[in-house]
């Protein structure tokens, strides 16, 4: 949740990176590094996510498959709308406020919410919030309800199954609204580690972790390169697909296998254990948050030395600080408001 917060709070000129985007200003120590890091290395965490919740969904198989999604739905569909809904009166009220108006439209996540008809209403808070982040929980209810299907095509026909979904994920960098290629595959992997008892404690004999990290810094940095000068073509697109993927999943071995000290130092630190408690709180309210301070951010730290890159780490810092901040208010003194709106997560 951390680096999520760093994945969408860059300064880059293209303000929504895809796998394959191309970047159109200038190769400088600061824009590399911004690339390099919110679409390159730090790109891992959401097929871990899914893996991780495929893994989780997975043990708890024994109980019927309609008790368990009703038990989502309290901790997955009424957060995303109740989400939903809160970024767009927050995105309404900004606009209403001559002093944030502007900080709304440079963000453009959206045509101004006074526009919406009833009908552009509902499908942003159904189908389309401006929390946009939030696409992650959508998916994930609607994988959560095929799971009877998924486990057969896992358990039944792995290789045929994971043959498909592969070359899915390889070539097609699309959301289908309810469903998406690389949260599908990942999500399956966790049910397969899960019901093949995979040992997730020890690397594979096969997994040099100072090889794959080496390779997984180098194949993000030449990615970076790639798309500061290269031109539009749909060589360079596969290309920068295929590299965007290859870096996922080495980040997903590195991660998983290579941090346990990081882990290690981190959960001994008692702030740190108190602070995660509201990594769903990270989640769910960094964006639109950190679109909006961008723009009053940039202009107000624009005469700095170096301001781009004290921004790219100064802004998610205080956006998180922000939301940390307000889970512990809401937990401390409206508890029930707070486990409605995460799902009953940290009420501890």
């Amino acid at each position: 949740m951390l680096l999520l917060v760093f994945v969408h709070g860059y300064n880059l000129d293209q303000r929504y990176l895809e796998p394959a985007t191309l970047v159109s200003e200038p190769l400088t120590f600061t824009t590399f590094f911004e690339y390099f890091t919110a679409n390159g290395i730090f790109r891992f965490r959401i097929p871990m996510l899914f893996a991780i919740s495929g893994y989780l969904f997975a043990l708890s198989d024994t109980k019927p498959h309609g008790e368990r999604m009703k038990g989502r739905v309290r901790t997955l569909l009424l957060p995303y709308l109740l989400w939903s809904a809160l970024g767009l009166l927050m995105t309404w009220g900004l606009e209403e406020w001559s002093f944030s108006l502007e900080s709304v439209r440079a963000a453009n996540l959206s045509q101004p919410i006074a526009e919406y008809s009833w009908q552009d209403a509902l499908l942003r808070w159904t189908l389309s919030p401006l929390p946009f982040q939030l696409w992650f929980i959508r998916v994930l209810f609607v994988y959560n309800a095929a799971y009877p299907l998924l486990l057969r095509a896992v358990e039944r026909a792995p290789k045929i199954w994971f043959g498909f979904i592969v070359c899915v994920w390889f070539l097609l960098p699309i959301h289908l609204g309810f469903a998406e290629p690389e949260g599908l595959l990942f999500f399956t992997v966790g049910i397969w580690l899960q019901k093949t008892n995979f040992n997730l404690d020890t690397p594979p004999s096969w997994l040099k972790l100072p090889s794959v990290a080496t390779a997984w810094i180098l194949l993000a940095a030449a990615k970076t390169v790639i798309a500061f000068y290269a031109q539009p073509s749909p060589p360079v697109f596969i290309g920068l697909l295929v590299l965007h993927r290859v870096v996922e999943g080495l980040g997903i071995g590195v991660a998983w296998f290579g941090m346990d000290a990081l882990v290690r130092w981190c959960m001994a630190r008692r702030w740190f254990q108190w602070s995660s408690a509201f990594s769903f709180m990270i989640y769910a309210l960094h964006v639109p948050m950190v679109n909006y301070i961008l723009h009053p951010a940039f202009q107000m730290w624009s005469g700095l030395p170096m301001y781009r890159l004290m921004l790219y780490f100064a802004l998610p810092l205080m956006v998180i600080g922000v939301c940390v901040s307000v889970g512990a208010v809401l937990r401390r003194f409206a508890p029930p408001v707070y486990g409605v709106l995460t799902g009953g997560r940290g009420l501890q």
